[in-house]
């Protein structure tokens, strides 16, 4: 064979290794990809948001996405007094949605959430407002979006005589801006599913209203405006902004949960103290929205009081979560601890006790009620394999866990 013909073969051999390189290179990547990205997008995600209960059972709202596409799913499940599930319906429109909030109509169920209603809403991870009416047996009676600005959701509910009252959000997305009234959000629907009236207050891009609570034919809203600032509005019941007063320094929540004992109203939420840290709070104002006192739990990380509940002898049920740093196999690299954690203050705001739950998960709790004499907590917690479960946690009255179901 000539020099020629060996320097060719030689050539050829080169290009099929190179070529046979870029192939393997291509499948290695497609496997680590398959392994680290993937796999993590598929994790397995079931949690409550919201908890209601009567003699009877428990309802409580939240998502999953326990579905082929991996899609969060709203979710809404009934059980009864002894946790057995009696069944559990996911709200299958459009593509990711999420159940944030709930309340009896009778004997029907009304949870409030947000969802992508169409592809584009989708591709652009933009979600409009959701309101859903079930019969008892879990079927759909309304079901009923909202939006007025870009990206809206509601994200609490409260039932009166002539229908329900829902807050909620609806902003521009990212650097956005225009003319259009939106922020937090209130909005009135009758038991038809009929929206009445909507209003709206504070930043088109920021502001929301997390919950709500309805006293002395008065609609008293919290949630967060913009540069971390809590709010409290009043309004009347057909909509018109009474007073207002504003908290500086919370966090990007704002307030989350009221309450009221006594003439007062309590307000749950996190005080800023620092650029990176926040302490858990509850704040005491009067009707007239006028700032009274507060207290704070510090605990060495961050925290935050997420929702208030009244217990059989007046004293006020706080739950949240607080965050540590833990050193992972020794290295200097530390990672975030969430663990929930549950107070008790009486009316003046004096802290009787507060515990955290100490799990080694990472676990959060997201609502409250009163079972009896107990408190039954809701949230989830994540396992080892970096899914999320959902979780009943109930407490004694002395604060000590007496059952858990997940």
């Amino acid at each position: 064979m000539s020099k020629r013909s060996n320097k060719r073969m030689l050539q050829r051999v080169k290009l099929i290794t190179i070529i046979c390189a870029i192939i393997l290179f291509i499948e290695i990547c497609f496997v680590l990809y398959s392994i680290f990205f993937r796999n993590k997008e598929s994790l397995y995600f079931d949690g409550i948001n919201a908890v209601i209960s009567n003699d009877s059972y428990y309802v409580t709202v939240g998502s999953n996405n326990d579905n082929d596409n991996h899609y969060e799913k709203a979710k809404i499940s009934k059980y009864d007094k002894k946790k057995n599930k009696t069944f559990e319906k996911l709200y299958n429109t459009g593509y990711n949605s999420a159940f944030f909030g709930v309340a009896f109509d009778n004997n029907s169920i009304v949870a409030v959430g947000s969802y992508e209603k169409e592809l584009e809403d989708h591709k652009n991870s933009v979600r409009k407002a959701l309101i859903v009416k079930y019969d008892s047996a879990g079927d759909i009676e309304f079901s009923r979006d909202f939006e007025l600005l870009d990206n809206s959701k509601f994200t609490s509910i409260v039932k009166v005589n002539d229908g329900y009252l829902v807050t909620g959000q609806s902003v521009y997305m990212n650097t956005k801006v225009g003319n259009k009234k939106g922020g937090a959000i209130l909005v009135k629907y009758d038991t038809e599913g009929n929206l009445l009236w909507n209003k709206s207050y504070g930043s088109s891009k920021n502001a929301i209203f997390n919950d709500l609570l309805v006293v002395n034919n008065n609609i008293y809203t919290v949630g967060t405006d913009d540069n971390y600032v809590g709010i409290l509005c009043k309004y009347d019941l057909e909509g018109n902004l009474v007073t207002y007063n504003d908290f500086k320094s919370t966090d990007e929540v704002g307030f989350s949960g009221i309450i009221t004992l006594d003439d007062k109203i309590y307000i749950s939420g996190a005080e800023r103290v620092g650029k990176n840290k926040t302490n858990g709070m509850i704040v005491e104002y009067d009707y007239d929205c006028t700032y009274l006192k507060q207290v704070s739990y510090k605990p060495e990380g961050s925290a935050r009081y997420n929702k208030l509940m009244i217990d059989k002898d007046n004293n006020i049920i706080a739950i949240g979560i607080k965050t540590s740093t833990k050193k992972s196999n020794s290295r200097t690299v530390s990672d975030i601890n969430y663990d929930g954690v549950i107070g008790k203050y009486n009316s003046d705001l004096k802290e009787v006790a507060v515990t955290s739950y100490g799990d080694d998960r990472d676990d959060y709790f997201t609502d409250v009620i009163l079972d009896i004499k107990d408190y039954l907590i809701v949230g989830y917690s994540s396992y080892e394999d970096g899914s999320y479960l959902s979780k009943f946690i109930r407490y004694s009255n002395a604060l000590k866990v007496l059952e858990v179901d997940s």
